[in-house]
């Protein structure tokens, strides 16, 4: 084997090495299924429904902190369609407000838009997880950039929920998101 045709080949396994890992060893290969039994029931109407508090951070490309925040968020219902509005303030002072208009299929499914979405969210819920795939436009503070979201949210026994989002451009992570979401009692606002 020739020195070229070496390198050509060590190159094309890396990929293929990669891709494998992509496709089946990392956070976007998860599958809705893989929590069918997994934990307590998520139910959309349920748990994102009335007042709640969230508290999260950014991690950029490097795996460190970009930015913190904290969330106000209130979801209402009528039947499989709700809304779920949201104020975050971020630590550099920026408030950036978002509602999503959610509707949920008998089948888990679910469809979702926002106003930086772009068409819509697509994902499913299942077991104690829920995943919603989409594509974002930053605000032009933020560069303006669109993005690909998977968006993985997973109820807890608590009925707090940890979501973490992974953000790609041209298939490479350029963020990362984790935050919790808990209800806040009616009684308590």
């Amino acid at each position: 084997m020739t020195p070229l045709a070496a390198a050509l080949f060590g190159v094309l396994l890396t990929l293929a090495l990669l891709y494998l890992r992509t496709a089946f060893a990392s956070f976007r290969a998860q599958r809705p299924s893989d929590y069918k039994d997994l934990g307590p029931q998520f139910d959309l109407r349920q748990h994102l429904s009335g007042p709640i508090q969230c508290e999260g951070l950014i991690y950029g490309p490097t795996g460190r902190v970009t930015s913190r925040f904290v969330a106000d968020m209130h979801g209402t219902w009528d039947g499989n369609s709700g809304v779920l509005s949201e104020t975050f303030r971020y630590d550099s002072g920026t408030v950036q407000d978002r509602a999503w208009t959610m509707r949920l299929g008998n089948d888990g499914a679910i469809e979702a838009t926002a106003p930086d979405v772009l068409g819509h969210a697509s994902g499913r819920a299942e077991g104690s997880g829920v995943v919603l795939r989409y594509r974002i436009r930053l605000t032009p503070e933020a560069g303006g950039h669109v993005l690909d979201v998977t968006d993985w949210m997973y109820l807890m026994e608590n009925g707090t929920i940890i979501n973490r989002s992974q953000f790609t451009k041209f298939g490479i992570k350029v963020a990362e998101l984790v935050a919790t979401m808990r209800r806040i009692p009616v009684a308590a606002t």
